[in-house]
């Protein structure tokens, strides 16, 4: 595929659906890569940009006693006061927007020809929709991203199931796609890279 700038691809599955290891496997190509949940973590770390909003907005308890936002008890207020969660977002969505458009500027410059935006919620955000070629879906089926998320997290159950619940639900997400990578619990990681390596020619890697 050729345009007169990048391929610009936006990236997305839900939680434990293996978007990032997708994402790893592309840049590892050579791909250009704009980590949305990356920037929001550094954003949010201590001396990030939008720990002193966060605690203008939602009070000191949120920040932890190394400076960053406390990310568990966001979690956890998120789960008991739905609206906090569009609070939080629409804090952090400017500023994530900024900084993932000075990382493609720079990935331009640098004379990349594909820029992956790997973005958790670009289904649920309506800010990216303009600024994508095309919307890559990881399809995952529902126990398998529990089962990966517990193993990797150990959160409980219930904290899982209420992240699960802010995300798009697959039939929406599959609805978005242009393109999808099947990576369920049948799949393995070589079956993921040989996926991945055809879409890459598809993207002119």
């Amino acid at each position: 595929m050729s345009s007169p700038r990048p391929l610009h691809v936006g990236l997305t599955g839900g939680i434990g659906s293996g978007k990032s290891t997708l994402a790893q496997i592309w840049a590892a190509m050579g791909t250009a890569l704009v980590d949305a949940d990356a920037i929001s973590r550094t954003l949010t770390a201590s001396g990030g940009a939008a720990v002193g909003h966060i605690a203008e907005q939602f009070g000191q308890q949120f920040i932890s006693a190394n400076g960053a936002m406390d990310r568990s008890a966001m979690r956890q207020h998120i789960v008991t006061h739905p609206e906090a969660k569009q609070q939080l977002e629409a804090l952090l969505h400017p500023l994530i927007q900024q900084t993932s458009a000075e990382q493609a500027a720079m990935a331009v410059e640098q004379g990349h020809q594909v820029i992956v935006f790997d973005i958790p919620l670009l289904v649920e955000s309506k800010h990216w929709a303009q600024r994508l070629d095309l919307v890559v879906v990881v399809d995952c089926d529902v126990p398998t991203q529990i089962e990966r998320v517990t193993a990797r997290s150990g959160w409980s159950l219930e904290t899982i199931h209420s992240i699960l619940k802010t995300q798009a639900p697959r039939s929406e997400r599959l609805s978005h796609a242009d393109i999808v990578v099947m990576n369920g619990s049948a799949c393995t990681l070589p079956q993921l890279q040989c996926q991945a390596q055809q879409i890459a020619g598809w993207f002119g890697l």
